[in-house]
């Protein structure tokens, strides 16, 4: 939504301050220039990319006009799911979860936090921890070590749309420049023409390189940094559950090994420890 807001409001000052001016918008619109702009950038964006980067790309890009999921709610549902998961270890012992692990979709545990039990890159990133905790042959060293590297491949991965997308940005400029220079050769074909109508040849010409970096810097350069936003983010929650599971592999009580966790969260989405410890009391309920 944020997204849209702000393309409003580039639109509403632009052409709202050339209209002002006494411009004309009708001067702008120039559809030949948009499409070499445009087809000449998404050429380039498909040279520059392979088949996974592409893929990735067009997965992500409807991120960008989505709100974003990971906010105080959803961290204190999974700081509730892990300290519950954690009780029952400690009360009833690590094989007390194998079923959860094995089929969360089915455990009354997981049921409860219906938010994290639908993405199921986290439940899957939680149970093969647990998994391997239950299994028993690996100290907190080896889970960490691994817990670093999956988070660093996953961030990795997300970065890829990011970079496309600014290297998209990048380009818009200079393929309006290209434009701009069609139109320059299209009015030197021209001269025998009257100045005036010389003159629109001339502005139609400049419109190409004023296209490519309002593109550039307007709409599509942003959308590289709201995809490098939500990767953070989403990175964060990650991190959230590793420190959590790890403080309880070291031997801290579920009340502590969740503490650790809250501790890592950014200020804006942070609970505090009577918030967190009043919402898991009304799970248990």
């Amino acid at each position: 939504m944020l997204v849209i807001i702000g393309y409003v409001v580039i639109l509403g000052a632009i052409f709202g301050g050339y209209a002002a001016a006494g411009g004309h918008l009708g001067g702008l619109w120039q559809p030949l220039e948009i499409v070499m702009i445009f087809g000449g950038a998404f050429g380039a964006f498909v040279v520059g990319n392979d088949a996974k980067s592409l893929k990735a790309t067009l997965k992500d890009f409807p991120k960008v006009f989505k709100g974003s999921h990971v906010n105080k709610a959803m961290y204190m549902d999974l700081l509730a799911l892990l300290f519950e998961i954690l009780t029952k270890i400690r009360k009833e012992g690590m094989m007390a979860i194998e079923k959860d692990v094995e089929d969360p979709e089915s455990s009354a545990v997981f049921g409860k936090y219906p938010t994290i039990l639908h993405d199921h890159h986290l439940i899957e990133f939680i149970t093969d921890y647990l998994r391997l905790m239950v299994s028993g042959n690996m100290d907190a060293f080896q889970v960490e070590n691994l817990m670093d590297n999956e988070i660093e491949t996953h961030h990795m991965e997300g970065h890829v749309s990011a970079h496309c997308i600014a290297k998209l940005g990048d380009a818009l400029p200079a393929f309006g420049i290209v434009a701009a220079v069609m139109g320059v050769v299209h009015t030197m074909e021209s001269l025998s023409l009257p100045p005036t109508e010389l003159g629109v040849l001339i502005g139609h010409a400049l419109v190409g390189t004023f296209l490519g970096i309002l593109l550039a810097y307007g709409f599509v350069g942003p959308l590289a940094g709201v995809l490098e936003a939500k990767l953070e983010e989403s990175t964060k929650v990650f991190q959230t559950i590793k420190v959590t599971l790890l403080a309880s592999l070291n031997g801290y009580a579920p009340a502590i090994a969740v503490e650790f966790g809250r501790k890592v969260l950014y200020s804006t989405e942070r609970p505090t420890f009577s918030e967190l410890e009043e919402h898991v009391k009304q799970a248990k309920k």
